[in-house]
């Protein structure tokens, strides 16, 4: 079975569980022939974080988001001193790689499987309404055998492997031609030989009449002398 290399945006698990569930996604989706990669677990790089997570999604046809939860907040308010001021109350928030990386992934055509972890703040790219199928689930390994879990993933797969076909089958850019000689080496030769006859008419009767305003110049400065 030929494996599909894969994107797994994933903040670092603060638990015990969180790390129990991330493991079991990984374990299922290897399960099924598709490799998971993520930059600082399983993929290291001595470039800039964001550079590492570039490169790496450009090696993949697909990307998988594991939103956990990073940050809770007991409570607070929404647009404070606006006019739609609103409590907020038990907020709990995902790392912001997973908007980001998700956003880098989309940009690139890949096959998203987004699994949000129950509870947590639905905003941005990490809500329903977009081009892909976003499931909430308890950060339980449990959770990974519903039947729910395994239609999105098989459909998913189908994409995967529709993705890599296409790729696969996409025509090599053509090579770039001869380049042109660099300015300093063309010969007057080789410039003259270039031009059309319109400019190099042009060309000979520019030169012609400077040659006649230096001569000129010439006459009247000797004869001043």
């Amino acid at each position: 079975m030929t494996q599909l290399h894969v994107f797994l945006s994933v903040g670092t698990p603060a638990t015990d569980a969180q790390e129990a569930f991330v493991r079991a996604v990984e374990d299922r989706l290897r399960a099924d022939g598709i490799v998971p990669h993520t930059v600082g677990r399983n993929a290291f790089s001595a470039d800039a974080p964001l550079k590492a997570v570039t490169a790496l999604l450009d090696e993949c046809v697909g990307t998988v988001v594991i939103a956990l939860e990073r940050s809770y907040y007991p409570a607070g308010l929404q647009r404070r001193g606006g006019p739609d001021e609103a409590p907020l109350s038990e907020v709990r928030l995902p790392t912001p790689w997973n908007q980001l990386e998700a956003a880098m992934a989309y940009s690139r055509g890949h096959p998203l499987l987004v699994i949000i972890e129950d509870g947590l703040k639905s905003e941005g790219l990490l809500e329903s309404g977009y081009d892909w199928y976003v499931q909430w689930l308890a950060a339980d390994p449990a959770s990974l055998v519903s039947a729910e879990f395994n239609g999105v993933l098989a459909s998913w797969k189908q994409k995967l492997t529709e993705a890599r076909a296409r790729l696969e089958t996409a025509p090599e850019p053509a090579a770039p031609g001869p380049a042109a000689p660099a300015a300093p080496d063309l010969t007057v030769g080789a410039l003259v030989a270039g031009l059309k006859p319109a400019q190099l008419w042009s060309v000979l009767a520019a030169l012609a009449a400077a040659l006649t305003a230096a001569f000129a110049l010439g006459a009247t400065l000797a004869g001043g002398g």
